[in-house]
């Protein structure tokens, strides 16, 4: 009995060194970070990690995983009303603005102020939209982490077996509707189409950058008018149902229907994120495959997806210095290449282009530079937490509702505005 009371108390004592409070491992500083990647994005995270830790004997990088960034944010919520919030977190703009409003965060812009190693030119060396969007009230608050732009896919043989060249993905709106049209074809003729052009998914994130290429904006400066429900935010539902109710070459595709149609060849083009390569890669292509940029109409300004890492304040001088010295390393050159070079996310930095790995994939696949090229125009959503519950306003009950046919453009655009100015209201009230 006393053997296994003895054994209870060191499992509890276990358990207990196992928790934030534990924040020394022999001479080293353990720093808690917070993520939601998985799949091979998980393992390049982990890797990159492990050569931290392996480099840097005196921090030690305990990254957990929270499986997805609904229980991260739930998880992050509670930690935080209770103390018990790791050391580093992913976190979107609008939860960086909540979070700031809590007085948990320590400004990155606190740790650059008092580091001699980093300067104005590492700053300079960061794609703007990167320091902007982490920007809040004119101070730095967080980092860029895992960044994303929409890319095209298109397979090259089905291009060719068309006679378009299979170098020369649609560049505009008009080509890509040229090309659906061209791609969509009924094989044996027995009135049932083989195989589309294009699948398309409800998404907000493809309606912001058709808005943006049309030339409209999201919100007002300020963040506190809608601009969205304009002329080009009716052009950018247009567009979409152009292709999938008056032209009938592209279908909607729910989670990873579409990806899946298009690595079985029952597509030629398919547009999402630029890590979604990775996950194909993992499952295999056995097509000649081609990445581009995303066609453009009016401009070519296109929104910037993906979490950003911010500090937690702990009151220990040490880990705070510990924490910061990981996520100035992750966002170094070698690092942010690396990064780039495994998952297809973007590189933070310019300087990025200078390593090997990445002038290589360059070289290999020449037209993938017009999907980093796509960082020059890139811009971020509004920094509100208002915002990400009209995203799923826009894809329930616009884009959905006006592909359906069960509202015009126009209308349903009105009445997502009509939600976001009651919420800020609320919020101002």
């Amino acid at each position: 009995m006393i053997r296994l009371l003895i054994m209870g108390i060191v499992i509890i004592l276990i358990l207990t060194a196992c928790g934030k409070g534990q924040e020394r491992i022999g001479d080293r500083t353990e720093v808690v970070f917070w993520h939601a990647m998985g799949g091979p994005l998980g393992d390049a995270l982990n890797s990159l990690i492990d050569q931290f830790n392996r480099t840097h004997p005196d921090i030690y990088i305990h990254a957990i995983n929270m499986g997805n960034y609904t229980a991260l944010s739930q998880k992050l919520m509670a930690s935080i009303q209770t103390g018990n919030q790791p050391h580093i977190t992913q976190a979107f703009e609008a939860w960086t603005a909540n979070m700031i409003d809590g007085d948990v965060l320590i400004p990155i812009s606190d740790f650059i102020a008092n580091d001699p190693d980093f300067g104005e030119e590492d700053l300079a060396d960061f794609y703007p939209v990167f320091i902007e969007s982490n920007t809040i009230n004119g101070k730095l608050w967080s980092f860029p982490f895992n960044k994303s732009v929409m890319v095209l896919y298109y397979n090259k043989d089905i291009l060719f077996q068309h006679d378009i060249d299979p170098d020369q993905p649609p560049r505009t709106w008009q080509d890509y509707l040229e090309y659906c049209r061209k791609l969509t074809v009924d094989k044996d003729n027995d009135g049932i189409i083989d195989q589309y052009g294009a699948t398309l998914k409800i998404s907000a994130w493809k309606f912001e950058n058709l808005l943006l290429q049309a030339g409209g904006e999201i919100m007002s400066e300020d963040n506190m008018t809608p601009l969205f429900n304009s002329e080009e935010g009716v052009l950018a539902l247009d567009f979409i149902t152009t292709i999938l109710n008056k032209d009938k070459t592209g279908y909607l595709s729910p989670g990873y229907e579409g990806q899946n149609d298009f690595l079985a060849s029952k597509v030629a083009m398919y547009e999402d994120s630029s890590v979604s390569l990775a996950y194909m890669q993992r499952i295999g292509i056995d097509f000649n495959i081609g990445v581009a940029a995303i066609p453009v109409s009016r401009t070519k300004r296109n929104i910037i997806s993906g979490t950003n890492v911010a500090i937690f304040r702990v009151d220990d001088e040490e880990v705070e210095k510990a924490a910061w010295e990981f996520v100035k390393w992750f966002t170094d050159t070698a690092q942010t290449a690396r990064w780039s070079e495994m998952t297809y996310y973007m590189p933070v930095r310019k300087s990025a282009f200078q390593e090997e790995g990445l002038q290589k994939r360059l070289q290999d696949n020449p037209e993938i530079a017009s999907v980093y090229d796509q960082l020059n125009y890139s811009t971020y959503e509004p920094q509100i937490s208002e915002w990400f519950e009209t995203r799923k306003y826009l894809e329930e009950h616009v884009i959905e509702k006006v592909i359906r046919g069960t509202l015009p453009a126009r209308e349903a655009l009105d009445k997502a505005a009509e939600k976001i100015n009651s919420m800020i209201a609320t919020r101002e009230n």
